[in-house]
């Protein structure tokens, strides 16, 4: 995978797996921030109000730096880590993974908690639509208005995103384009007169 580009999910999807007459629910769900993650593991703890454990884990940022993982009563590291590591093994972010679990009667011991935990988040993952997205850059520029044709020779060239503009006197134009071609971008704009940096 190119290293400005990430996966993520669409909408909300629901897996189901049981292991010796314990179910787990599982949902992915896209989130962008730790706050509505928390929403999410919120809303499905009062929805489920009645099950034994829901655990999560979720992921953040383009980058996938900001993360953490909630075993919520199982035994360390038997539920949040093997959530967690399914979306490690997908290279998915800015998602949130709620598995719910209501207890069958028959104790799972924590290899077989961790193989469903891990089972149930995998589930989840298998309903969803991954989109691959851009990291992008906003590179904003000034000019004086007789460079115009020049800047816009450029843009029409490298096809930016022209996130805005102002054509006066002074011109100002805020461009956004993927990660791996903003040098270039920046580097023939300084090339035409008269363009600066803002």
């Amino acid at each position: 995978m190119a290293d400005d580009t990430y996966r993520t999910i669409l909408t909300v999807a629901e897996g189901h797996y049981t292991e010796k007459r314990s179910r787990f629910i599982s949902f992915a769900i896209p989130v962008r921030t730790a706050e509505e993650a928390k929403e999410w593991i919120d809303r499905y703890r009062r929805q489920y109000y009645d099950a034994r454990h829901v655990c999560w884990a979720y992921m953040l940022g383009a980058e996938r730096t900001v993360f953490r993982a909630n075993d919520d009563g199982e035994p360390s590291s038997t539920a949040g880590k093997p959530i967690l590591g399914q979306i490690n093994s997908n290279e998915l972010t800015d998602i949130l993974i709620v598995v719910v679990r209501y207890f069958g009667g028959i104790e799972l011991g924590t290899g077989g908690l961790t193989a469903a935990y891990r089972m149930a988040a995998a589930e989840a993952i298998a309903a969803v639509r991954i989109e691959v997205r851009t990291i992008d850059e906003r590179i904003t520029i000034g000019f004086e208005y007789p460079y115009l044709n020049s800047v816009m020779r450029v843009v029409k060239e490298m096809q930016p995103a022209i996130v805005s503009r102002t054509f006066e006197a002074d011109c100002e134009m805020t461009l956004r384009i993927r990660k791996n071609e903003s040098g270039m971008l920046t580097k023939r704009l300084l090339a035409v007169e008269s363009v600066f940096l803002k």
